[in-house]
């Protein structure tokens, strides 16, 4: 976490102050300061929370615009599968592939592949025990995060294979290098991405030092255009060579049934996401062999930078899956190392007080006394997302107890109760007529 790119940013210039986003935030990354919201970059895990609920349109996700492809030689399009969710009466991938390329792409390689991959790769290290029981799905990253930040202890769980993203453009650029005899490095992959957590995986990748990736164009951009296209094609390439187990993964539960386990948990959006890991950290959950995470509600449909409504989105691709084959994508043999990560998840202590151990107890005593003082309302009015942030940020030095609006409320009430005991009393020197009485009582 010594790295840090950040997708989701802010525009203070729409920002009114309000206390929605950090009141949803999931690492408490968001504070309101001189009216106006601040994102505490080690903290933030890029899960485009705040933009769902921000109602002013201050928090937005940054991605690569389409004409980032012209500066590469040859040009792969990888679309996630939560794409083919965004148009109505889809029956043919193909449609939507051929009109990728019509809009400057030389090749599209479906990240749905990856995905496959990926599945198979799972099944077989689970088969073969390599992995610690109930394991965690490592495909959305700002789960990842979130685990790195806030749930040490399950850092273990985490599979550590790369997601289908990284895959699919590992075997896209390979491919093209051996089709066109081009070195990688002129041979640009770009996914279209349906969340921000993707494009700042892509920047500072989390189970290696770099992506195959060479950006992320987010799909609400891309859309109109390939729309356009699609509605004009004369001919459609059969470019499609993926299955139901692929495009499934679109959405909450499509990763855990290519397993072909049933003794596996499936949840979505980030609030559910943080209950089920605080029962895996207190142990409360045993029985499971896996654990799909997804922070968007409804899975990766249900990302900020798509344009449909995720549930209607997910509807439309089990309509489409009636058209596909189970799979079409198998490993030739063990899983290659190229496929994992390279090295294990680490936790990153962005929460910790300090650290010094003694110093850090200390100001977790203070922070308890100060929350005693506290109403214990978390309404968010002092621009802290909870009572106990608050304090957390009193004995950091970037906050005062007065921030409390109910606080400094009682704190006015006691002055002015002090002026009422006084009954009217006015000090020498303020009365009316007492003009440039030196004290001796002789004026001027």
């Amino acid at each position: 976490m010594d790295r840090f790119f950040h997708s989701v940013t802010l525009d203070d210039s729409k920002c009114l102050g309000c206390t929605n986003c950090l009141k949803r935030c999931p690492t408490e990354a968001i504070r309101v300061r001189n009216g106006k919201a601040q994102i505490i970059s080690q903290r933030c895990i890029d899960c485009g929370e705040c933009i769902r609920v921000c109602p002013h349109h201050a928090k937005k996700a940054s991605s690569d615009p389409l004409s980032v492809i012209d500066g590469w030689q040859y040009k792969i399009a990888l679309p996630a599968p939560s794409l083919f969710g965004q148009f109505n009466n889809l029956d043919d991938i193909d449609v939507v592939l051929t009109g990728l390329k019509k809009l400057g792409f030389d090749e599209v390689y479906e990240v749905s592949r990856g995905a496959e991959l990926v599945s198979e790769a799972t099944r077989k290290l689970m088969a073969e025990g390599k992995l610690k029981r109930p394991v965690i799905s490592s495909a959305c990253p700002a789960v990842v995060r979130l685990i790195r930040v806030r749930f040490p202890d399950l850092c273990d769980h985490v599979l550590p294979l790369n997601a289908p993203m990284e895959t699919a453009a590992m075997e896209a650029k390979r491919q093209a290098a051996k089709k066109t005899s081009l070195p990688l490095e002129k041979i640009g992959a770009f996914f279209i991405t349906p969340c921000p957590a993707k494009v700042t995986d892509i920047k500072v990748p989390i189970g290696s030092e770099r992506s195959w990736l060479d950006g992320a164009i987010s799909i609400s951009e891309i859309f109109p255009r390939l729309t356009h296209e699609m509605d004009n094609l004369t001919e459609v390439e059969p470019i499609a060579n993926s299955g139901i187990i692929g495009v499934s993964w679109a959405g909450s539960g499509g990763e855990s049934a290519a397993l072909l386990n049933e003794k596996y948990l499936a949840a979505d959006g980030i609030e559910n996401v943080i209950r089920v890991l605080e029962e895996l950290e207190d142990e409360r959950i045993r029985e499971l062999d896996f654990i799909e995470l997804n922070a968007c509600s409804g899975g990766c449909v249900g990302g900020v930078l798509c344009v449909e409504n995720a549930y209607v989105a997910k509807a439309r691709l089990q309509r489409l899956r009636k058209y596909l084959p189970v799979s079409q994508n198998h490993l030739p043999g063990d899983v290659p190392g190229d496929m994992e990560w390279e090295g294990k998840l680490e936790f990153a202590p962005v929460l910790k007080l300090s650290d010094d151990l003694m110093e850090a107890m200390q100001m977790m005593d203070s922070i308890d006394h100060i929350c005693d003082g506290l109403p214990g309302l978390d309404c968010g009015s002092c621009g802290a997302p909870s009572c106990r942030a608050l304090a957390e940020d009193v004995v950091k030095g970037v906050a005062k107890k007065s921030d409390c609006i109910f606080v400094l409320r009682e704190q006015i009430q006691n002055v002015a109760s002090t002026l009422s005991a006084m009954g009217g009393f006015v000090p020498p020197g303020l009365r009316e007529g007492d003009e440039g009485d030196d004290g001796s009582g002789n004026g001027g």
